[in-house]
This record gives structure tokens, sequence and C-alpha cells, in this order.
């Protein structure tokens, strides 16, 4: 198994959730909340598997970040078999789109695109949360290839298992890709970043708060005794922790 974190950079979110990428020469003056967008490209002998999609951030040139990284690993888009979707949230979503001149395309045009329906139910009660966006999201559930997740947990292959846990969002998932005895874990936003293991806090910014910290004390124990690796999309510093 191997592990490419396609860290489209660091980033200051506002209240609106516009976000501003940090540079040496604003991030102590930067306000708002500081994190990474860090998807994930795991490579099993049977799935190229993208966790996340990111911002579709762009770079000086206007070419995506990620397309750059894939494109040093000598990856092609085309190449990913898998796109698991942990939520909705526009930092986790918009990079799976591509705007064309009169109108969109799939990113990674041959991979299965697996969506929480009750996640999506949730985001459309939502118009108006700068939490998403709303534009990318009808343009993401009209692409072709989607597969939609009904159950609370489950295997979509022998590999990958997946299970519906809530805590920052109602119905967010994370997944377990398991080959040749490794396991790599992926909390999202209920587990973002490394110091949520060290300080054991129920934050504001979750819709249940309480609950993803539950989770994250139970996964913390799992992982010690099964010695996970831990993938962090939001952490500044960090990609991968092995317990």
């Amino acid at each position: 198994m191997k592990i490419i974190p396609l860290k489209e950079g660091n980033f200051s979110a506002s209240k609106t959730k516009d976000f501003t990428l940090l540079t040496e020469e604003n991030f102590d003056t930067a306000t708002g909340i500081k994190m990474s967008v860090q998807p994930f490209l795991i490579i099993t002998q049977n799935d190229y598997i993208l966790l996340d999609a990111g911002i579709g951030w762009k770079n000086e040139n206007g070419k995506s970040v990620i397309s750059e990284i894939l494109e040093k690993e000598n990856i092609n888009p085309n190449q990913i078999t898998k796109l698991l979707f942990s939520h909705l949230h526009k930092d986790h979503i918009e990079g799976a789109v591509i705007s064309t001149e009169n109108d969109f395309k799939a990113t990674f045009p041959n991979a299965e695109i697996y969506i929480q329906r009750r996640e999506l139910e949730f985001a459309l009660e939502k118009q108006g949360n700068p939490s998403f966006d709303f534009d990318i999201l009808e343009k993401l559930i009209q692409l072709p290839n989607i597969v939609w997740m009904n159950e609370d947990q489950g295997k979509i292959t022998d590999e990958i298992s997946y299970e519906v846990v809530g805590g920052h969002t109602p119905f967010m998932q994370v997944f377990w890709i398991k080959e040749n005895q490794e396991t790599v874990f992926y909390g999202a936003d209920d587990l973002p970043q490394a110091s949520y293991l060290k300080y054991h806090l129920a934050y504001k910014s979750d819709f249940d708060g309480r609950k993803a910290m539950e989770l994250r004390l139970k996964w913390e124990k799992e992982a010690k005794e099964n010695h996970w690796k831990i993938l962090l999309y939001h952490d500044l510093d960090t990609a991968v922790i092995e317990m």
C-alpha cells in the first residue's frame, strides 16, 4: 500500500468559509482558522483510492495543485478508480469537478464516486450555509459513476470498509483501508489534526462535538492496539501519524 498526501496548501478559513493561502508573509497576521487542505491517494494492488477531493486550489500559473502532485508521481487522474467522500463541505468536494467553458466535467472521470445519501439530504437542507458550495454540489451529484451509500456501515471492497459516525456532520463517514497487515484510517473532520488526540475537547465547529470527542478516544485506543496509520486532512504540518 502506498499513501500519497495531496496537500493543496495551508489556509486560513474565515467565518464565511473563504480560504486564503497562508504564506510566510501573512501567516502571523492572517485571521480565521488555520488548517491544511490535504486529500489522500491510497494505492493498493486493486485500486487507486482518493479520500475526499480538496478545494481545487490552483497555483500562480492556474494549474491544479493536486494535478501537479499527481504528475510528479507519474499518476494520471484517469487512473483514480474510487473517490470516497467523508462529507460534503466545500473544502472536501470542490476538487472533484472542473468547470469548462460551457459546462463541467469530472476531475477523475473513471472513478466510482461514493456519497452517503443522508449526508447529501442534510447538505441540501442547509441552503445559504457557507460551509457548502451548492453550485459545485449540484454539479457533483450529476456526475456519472456515483454510488449512493445508504447503510450505516459496510464494505466497499475486501480492502475498504466504512462507517457512518456523525460528529462533525450528522452523517459523516470514516474509512479503513487494509492490505497486507497494514491498516490506514481516515477520520476526516472528526480527527483532522494530531492535536485533537492531545487535547480531549468538544469543538463548537462540530455538529455534535461531544460525540466527535468520544469517537476520537475510541479510535485512539484501537489505533494503538492495531497500529493504524491515521490520515490527517487538516493538519498544518503532519500528514500521517502511525500509532
